[in-house]
C-alpha cells in the first residue's frame, strides 16, 4: 500500500520587526480571546447584560487562563526545574503552557469574580465554556504552526513530517485531531445556548465541556509523543492523569444538574438585575 505523507515546515513567525517577532501561535492565542469576546457579547446582549460587565469578566478570564496555564506547565511537567529556578515561572515567552492548568485557573478566577460580584457561578461558567472550546481550536492550530505537541510515528495516509523539528518519519498530526474535537464541542455548546436562548439546565454546558474536552484529550494522548522524559516510565501520561479527575468532575456535575433540573431563569434575571446599576444605559 502506498501512503501519502504531508511535509510540514511552516515558519512559526509571520513577520519580524527588529527584535520583535509576530508568531502564528501568539496571533492564534490572542484570536481566542478576540472571538470569545465577540461571542460573549452576543450572549450578554441577548440577556441584557452590559459591555462593562463583559469587559471585567474577560480580564478575569485572561488572567486565570495565562496564570493557570503557566503554573500548570511548571508544576505538572517540570516541577524540579521551576522549583529550583522560580524566576523562570514568569518567562512565558520561553514557552510552556498547560491546558489543564488553564482550566483550573479559569475555574478559580471565575469563582473569585462571581463571589465578589455576587453573580451565579455556573451562569458564568456555562457561557465561558462555549468560548473556551473555540479557544482550544485556535491554540491547537497555533501548536501546529509551531510544529509542536505532535504524535507518534504512523503509517496513516495523512501523517505529517515535521521537518522543522528534524523529523523524517510521518507522525500523527494530533494538533489537528484535538482542534477538530474542540470544534465539534464548540458547535454543540453554541447550539445548546442559542436553541434555549440561554435558558437551560444550570451546569449542563459546563459539565459537557469537561466530559467531552478531556475525554477527547485522554484518548488522543495515546497517539501523542511524550512531552517530558519522565512520561516514558508511566502507563498513563501526565495529560491523561490530569484529564481523569476533570472528566469525573464533569459527570458528577452533570448528574447533579440533571437531578436538580434547575432551569436557569432565575439566575439570568438575577444577573440582569444586579449588573444594571441605577442610571446605567441598557445595551443596544
Amino acid at each position: 500500500m502506498i501512503f501519502h505523507i504531508i511535509p510540514w515546515n511552516p515558519d512559526p513567525e509571520i513577520f519580524r520587526l527588529g527584535p520583535l517577532a509576530v508568531r502564528w501561535y501568539g496571533v492564534l492565542f490572542a484570536s481566542g480571546f478576540f472571538f470569545g469576546y465577540l461571542i460573549m457579547r452576543r450572549f450578554f446582549k441577548n440577556e441584557g447584560i452590559s459591555d462593562e460587565f463583559l469587559d471585567r469578566i474577560t480580564i478575569v478570564m485572561a488572567i486565570g487562563t495565562i496564570v493557570g496555564a503557566r503554573l500548570g506547565h511548571c508544576l505538572f511537567y517540570e516541577p524540579e526545574h521551576y522549583l529550583s529556578n522560580p524566576l523562570g515561572l514568569i518567562k512565558v515567552w520561553e514557552g510552556g503552557l498547560a491546558s489543564h492548568g488553564a482550566a483550573i485557573g479559569i475555574l478559580i478566577a471565575v469563582w473569585i469574580f462571581t463571589q465578589k460580584e455576587k453573580k451565579p457561578y455556573f451562569w458564568a461558567l456555562d457561557r465561558i465554556a462555549v468560548v473556551v472550546a473555540l479557544a482550544g481550536v485556535l491554540i491547537r492550530l497555533g501548536n501546529l504552526m509551531n510544529s509542536e505537541i505532535y504524535g507518534i510515528e504512523t503509517s496513516v495516509s495523512w501523517g505529517f513530517v515535521f521537518l522543522l523539528k528534524g523529523e523524517h518519519a510521518p507522525k500523527h498530526p494530533t494538533q489537528i485531531y484535538e482542534a477538530l474535537a474542540y470544534l465539534f464541542i464548540f458547535v454543540l455548546l453554541l447550539r445548546i445556548y442559542w436553541r434555549k436562548k440561554g435558558r437551560f439546565v444550570q451546569g449542563v454546558p459546563t459539565a459537557l465541556f469537561f466530559i467531552l474536552v478531556f475525554t477527547a484529550r485522554f484518548f488522543i494522548e495515546y497517539v501523542k509523543e511524550d512531552q517530558v522524559p519522565f512520561e516514558a516510565l508511566m502507563k498513563l501520561n501526565m495529560g491523561q492523569l490530569l484529564s481523569i479527575p476533570l472528566v469525573l468532575g464533569g459527570f458528577i456535575l452533570l448528574l447533579i444538574s440533571l437531578k436538580r433540573g434547575y432551569i436557569h431563569l432565575e439566575a439570568v434575571e438575577q444577573a440582569k438585575a444586579e449588573v444594571k446599576a441605577p442610571g446605567r444605559q441598557k445595551n443596544k
